[in-house]
């Protein structure tokens, strides 16, 4: 099986714009400020009508109208609108694929994020960078298009279990997608705690010491992939991953969102 250094020896990065590095900047730097956010947005008109539009939406329900792109980051706050850019901008950087259901990729995903800060937030972690490590978990399936289209054919095949395309990802190409997804982020300039989450989010007790975001986008990534609503998934969970991110089970039970709540497309 090829290395990870080989397997991108093999890939055309895809190109993000400006504006995409130029938020990226942003998420290491403590001095970043909503109006600066604010102002590297501005900089996309469409990306700015399409968060305005968001903003808007039923999703958000905001009591008035929402006439400026400093209204929504006021509002919603910097971390939100920075990580929605974000994911609309990845979402532009990705070609539809043949064999990849691009609704179905693009909602798991933000169900994959929206899970991720719900978790983080009850643990009291950052939950905008949570939810953007969960959207970007799957972005390394995309890759392996490009290098090992059969495998691609295979990892995609369904069912869709929790956890089932790590094991075919493993099992066929020696390593995860978001071991890819964490090189892909190391080489687009991602803060390095994002990276190694990625990195370690499909084994995160192998990883030493325990890495807490990583184990968040781990539990995440079940619970999106699991298409039930029912509270009663949480028994399903790996019950280790659970205790060392020191989750209660009477509180995940109690306030488990819907995967809907978390359904709008980037």
């Amino acid at each position: 099986m090829p290395s990870l250094t080989q397997f991108f020896e093999n890939v055309t990065l895809p190109t993000i714009s400006e504006v995409a590095h130029s938020l990226i900047a942003t998420l290491d730097n403590d001095d970043a400020s909503a109006k600066d956010v604010a102002a590297i947005i501005a900089r996309d008109p469409a990306l700015t009508a399409k968060l305005m539009r968001l903003a808007n939406s039923a999703r958000f329900g905001f009591s008035r109208t929402i006439n400026s792109l400093d209204d929504a980051v006021s509002l919603a706050g910097m971390s939100h609108i920075r990580t929605l850019a974000l994911a609309a901008c990845f979402a532009e950087a990705f070609p539809q694929l043949p064999g990849l259901d691009s609704e179905e990729f693009w909602k798991s995903s933000m169900a994959c994020a929206g899970y991720a800060k719900w978790l983080a937030t009850g643990l009291g972690a950052d939950g905008g960078e949570a939810w953007l490590a969960g959207m970007m978990l799957r972005l390394g399936e995309l890759l392996i298009y490009q290098v090992a289209p059969a495998e691609f054919a295979e990892i995609e095949q369904l069912p869709h279990l929790p956890g089932g395309r790590w094991e075919r990802e493993q099992r066929l190409l020696g390593f995860s997608e978001g071991q890819i997804t964490a090189e892909l982020g190391r080489r687009w300039n991602f803060p390095a705690k994002i990276v190694d989450a990625l990195k370690g989010a499909s084994e995160p007790l192998a990883t030493r010491p325990f890495c807490q975001l990583a184990g968040i986008i781990h539990v995440a990534s079940l619970l999106a992939d699991t298409p039930s609503d029912d509270p009663a998934v949480i028994d399903t969970l790996p019950a280790d991953i659970v205790d060392a991110l020191r989750l209660r089970t009477e509180w995940l039970k109690a306030r488990f969102p819907s995967h809907e709540s978390f359904s709008a497309a980037p």
